[in-house]
């Protein structure tokens, strides 16, 4: 199929994959043994952007504007300081990006950041500076929002609509869907439908609630949206205002990715798992799940996937390309398959990297 690239983040840096003559083969290595919790690259410009978690350090935001060969650090989205008079043990500080989005092409410089604990940050000079999107934090839902997969609550799930940059979908474990249509000015939670099983049955449709892993929409029906939520599967044909849960994705509901394909609303990729007590393949058995009737049937694909095996697949680790013909996907335990046929088998390209956080294609 020609020429490509794949970025991947991993635990220790970043690494482009590279198709050539000879296939896929492991290139280039940046940020070496740096953790690589966020990457982008930037549609509109090419830049490229990657967020740095390094725990007791902190969180680190770097760019590189000629393809790699040199990075500089950024300013990082900071919460407000605590006033004079209160804790500054408990005020609000950045603990990590864990999602960053491009503006809409009619937005140079615009650049969105997901992080824990849980605030969105706009930056309108490609990542110079940042700002707190005081609409959503100020919110008086947010004090409902609580930990998923992390101590705290975070934004993982950022949709610019292409139709309408204005427009921005966010999810967020634990705390749902928000919707803003006036360029984050003001916010609202949608996501009706969504059910949340670990909670008391009363609780089960609150919409602050709700984990969901990761929101993907098609990009050429951008109301329709595909939701992995720690319950299973959910649909929505409004942008994200109501959802219906999928309820026969064989051989589980549980995961963490999806990737939506891009031209047929029909169709997407899930990658299931047994949840919570054991987070590994259904019966030790790595597949990709794809519907391509909008959620009424799957199929089951294992060509080319290992078994036994204890791959786990994390959020951002599933992507497919803008023609819906290629995808990549990545494990914890650092391997890495592509498919160049629109995921009906799946060919190993290395089992030697580092675990793997997000894989991206250089479109």
């Amino acid at each position: 199929m020609g020429s490509g690239r794949i970025y991947v983040a991993s635990r220790k840096g970043l690494i482009e994959v590279d198709h050539g003559a000879a296939g896929w083969q492991v290139g280039r290595g940046h940020l070496l043994a740096e953790p690589i919790s966020a990457f982008l690259r930037d549609p509109r410009d090419g830049h490229l952007y990657a967020a740095l978690y390094l725990g007791h350090f902190g969180a680190k935001l770097r760019k590189s504007v000629d393809g790699g060969e040199t990075w500089t650090e950024m300013a990082l989205p900071a919460y407000p300081a605590a006033a004079e008079g209160e804790d500054k043990e408990k005020a609000p500080a950045l603990v990590m990006i864990w999602a960053i989005a491009a503006g809409g092409s009619d937005q140079p410089g615009r650049l969105w950041a997901g992080t824990l604990p849980g605030g969105l940050f706009r930056s309108d000079d490609s990542g110079a500076s940042w700002q707190l999107v005081e609409s959503l934090w100020n919110g008086p839902d947010r004090t409902k929002w609580f930990g998923g997969g992390y101590d705290q609550p975070g934004i993982h799930s950022i949709l610019v609509d292409p139709r309408d940059s204005r427009c921005l979908t966010l999810a967020i474990s634990c705390g749902g869907i928000w919707r803003s249509n006036d360029d984050g000015a003001s916010w609202r939670q949608t996501g009706k439908g969504l059910r949340a099983a670990y909670m008391p049955p009363e609780q089960a449709y609150e919409l602050e609630s709700q984990d969901v892993h990761l929101l993907h929409g098609c990009a050429a029906a951008p109301d329709r949206l595909w939701a992995q939520h720690h319950n299973g599967i959910f649909r929505s044909d409004d942008g994200g205002e109501t959802f219906v849960e999928v309820t026969d994705a064989a051989p589980a509901g549980f995961g963490f990715a999806v990737a939506a394909h891009p031209r047929d609303p029909e169709t997407a990729f899930f990658v299931p798992g047994v949840k919570d007590e054991c987070r590994i393949p259904v019966d030790q058995k790595l597949i990709v799940s794809r519907t391509r009737d909008g959620g009424k049937s799957f199929d089951a694909i294992s060509a080319g996937l290992p078994a036994p095996s204890y791959d786990l697949i994390y959020r951002h680790a599933l992507a497919i390309d803008e023609e819906g013909k290629r995808l990549a996907m990545g494990s914890t335990t650092g391997n890495l398959w592509v498919s160049e046929d629109g995921g009906e088998s799946w060919s190993l390209v290395s089992a030697f990297l580092p675990p793997i956080y997000q894989v991206s294609f250089a479109e």
